[in-house]
């Protein structure tokens, strides 16, 4: 297979580039600094430049079976109140979005598209009046005076980033039925990359470390790998539109709690 991997060079993406390498794929490496290996193409590429998106896009030749869209920016405070909040929009969403546009023309019939999100965009359904306004954002409104306006600062905007990714998926479901394509999103909660403790810092060291401790770890770089290639492959043909979340129970450990379950963990 020919696949399409954006943040080819770090963390997930840099082990998504190695599975696949090793299961004989061919690998065409996006990301704004060259891979160190496990790649046969590389594409330099700047996420945050919808210029630089179409100039790479335009330069791409041939036809593919996937795309995995990996690239991502952490939340980091700044000198402002908004911090990264901006790039972390103009990367997470927006270039992952016009990116994936761009480059539904060079898809295969029957090719998979996978998103990285977040279980930090889990909440899109509380915020869905927000992430519908980010949505249609017009292109000629700047980003810090959208986050200026609703109050966002670099925390909130990665968790939105990711709730825009979750809804923009499944908002194309039928359109992509059509062209005989499919996108998905894959939500992991935290996973021991380069870029952990940026979140240990946005959310909180407590919040963080008290849900890794309860679950044993964070998740390996490898574990996400595997999920996205499988959402990638023929063998989740059936699986469409969704958001498939992966915290190692994180999740239904704060949903036990919430609904008091607690008394019925030891029945079988």
């Amino acid at each position: 297979m020919k696949i399409i991997v954006t943040g080819a060079a770090t963390g997930i993406g840099a082990e998504t580039c190695h599975l696949l390498k090793e299961r004989g794929d061919e690998v065409y490496a996006f990301d704004i600094k060259e891979p160190g290996k496990n790649f046969d193409f590389f594409h330099q590429i700047d996420l945050s430049d919808p210029k630089a998106i179409d100039d790479v896009v335009a330069k791409v030749d041939g036809s593919f079976d996937a795309i995995l869209n990996i690239a991502g920016v952490p939340p980091q405070p700044g000198d402002s109140p908004l911090g990264n909040g901006v790039k972390v929009l103009a990367v997470n969403f927006f270039g992952l979005r016009h990116f994936t546009l761009g480059m539904l023309g060079k898809l295969n019939e029957g090719a998979a598209i996978v998103n990285i999100a977040s279980r930090a965009g889990g909440q899109w359904r509380d915020n869905i009046d927000q992430v519908k306004a980010l949505l249609a954002l017009p292109e000629d409104v700047g980003l810090e005076d959208f986050c200026t306006h609703h109050e966002i600062d670099y925390v909130r905007a990665y968790n939105l980033s990711k709730e825009a990714v979750i809804v923009w998926t499944m908002a194309q479901t039928e359109l992509l039925l059509a062209k005989g394509l499919r996108m998905n999103t894959l939500s992991p909660g935290g996973v021991s990359t380069d870029i952990f403790e940026d979140f240990r810092q946005a959310f909180g060291t407590d919040r963080v470390d008290g849900v890794t401790t309860r679950i044993g770890r964070p998740g390996f770089p490898f574990e996400a790998a595997q999920a996205a290639i499988f959402l990638a492959s023929p063998e989740s043909s059936w699986i469409r539109g969704s958001d498939i979340p992966m915290d190692g129970g994180g999740m239904a450990l704060m949903t036990s709690d919430m609904l008091k379950l607690e008394e019925f963990s030891s029945r079988v």
